[in-house]
């Protein structure tokens, strides 16, 4: 850390002085530029100790995935994330140490951190507290201000798919999404349906005959498409709310003799590599995976270096990706 003497030899300027303008003593007689520059050099200095300090530690964190493999292979999101975080880590020289079960860290007293990427209990937050170390959450935002979060700008992205397909002139938009239950057995709370009804209401188009909600596979996204379309009540739109989803809303579509977007509109959420794949060319959201990985494991090094204790939450934003499955109402 600077002292009083470090910024005095930097600046040329006495201690005396140097320490008075630090302490904002009003009855000292000084220019603006004398001032600016003792502030300037002592942030300049402490940013310097903290460099020094980074590259000094070798850093040890703990790495703990909420959900399995298998889940990571129905849905590459989580899978892309992963190997985000890992390649950062890699080239951040940060030792990983994978923790498989929370229970775990009672034995763990040495890391240095730990980052937790999925869908967390308010049980295993407890438990994640308890272990009191810097910790960030990646999309994921337990309450309160200890813990450092990187999420996906959700809501906005949603309200962006809204105002597309509704710009194209869709006001019959139905909704399939996933549900998923904690380990308390909680329903987790899913913002983009909540956004996507919240935009119905407002519009005053909101049906519940035109929402579905399953797991998060195509096999679910095909199920829950082919129930909808049997409905009474026909869409001229899905969105899905992400791209496995929609790969069964792809086969559904075909197999009830309808063509996209021809007839029905998809758009989807994730931007998964099959997605442009897709004929039609799936419209998604695209979440900038690789950067939210990367910048959870910068924020942890930061948080573990300065010591800083109050948590900060980044959120990422999205985009949406136009691409050939959605069109006008014809």
């Amino acid at each position: 850390m600077a002292t009083i003497k470090d910024i005095a030899e930097r600046t040329g300027f006495s201690a005396a002085t140097v320490s008075r303008v630090l302490n904002h003593d009003e009855t000292l007689n000084v220019q603006d530029e004398t001032r600016m520059k003792i502030f300037d050099t002592a942030r300049e200095l402490q940013y310097q100790a903290k460099e020094r300090k980074s590259r000094k530690r070798h850093l040890t964190v703990g790495v703990y995935y909420s959900y399995s493999r298998e889940e990571e292979l129905r849905d590459t999101y989580y899978l892309t994330v992963r190997l985000a975080v890992e390649k950062k880590l890699e080239a951040e020289n940060m030792e990983r140490c994978q923790i498989q079960n929370l229970e775990e860290l009672k034995n763990l007293g040495g890391l240095d951190g730990l980052l937790c990427l999925g869908t967390f209990s308010k049980s295993m937050v407890r438990q994640i507290e308890a272990f009191k170390k810097p910790t960030v959450f990646l999309d994921a935002m337990p309450k309160g201000d200890q813990f450092d979060c990187v999420v996906n700008d959700l809501d906005s992205s949603v309200e962006a798919v809204m105002d597309y397909l509704t710009g194209l002139g869709h006001k019959k938009i139905a909704f399939i999404g996933g549900y998923e239950v904690d380990k308390d057995g909680e329903e987790v709370h899913d913002e983009r349906m909540v956004t996507y009804k919240k935009y119905m209401e407002r519009i005053g188009e909101f049906s519940p005959a035109l929402v579905r909600v399953g797991s998060f596979t195509p096999e679910d996204g095909y199920v829950l498409c082919r129930e909808i379309l049997e409905g009474k009540e026909k869409p001229t739109a899905i969105f899905a709310n992400n791209d496995s989803l929609a790969v069964g809303c792809y086969r559904a579509v075909s197999e009830k003799g309808l063509r996209i977007p021809e007839d029905v509109s998809i758009v989807g959420y994730n931007d998964i590599a099959v997605a442009n794949y897709l004929v039609p060319p799936l419209t998604t959201v695209r979440l900038h995976m690789e950067l939210l990985g990367e910048e959870a494991v910068c924020l942890l090094r930061e948080r573990i270096t300065s010591s800083r204790e109050i948590g900060l939450k980044v959120i990422v934003p999205a985009k949406l990706i136009v691409r050939g499955s959605a069109d006008r109402v014809k």
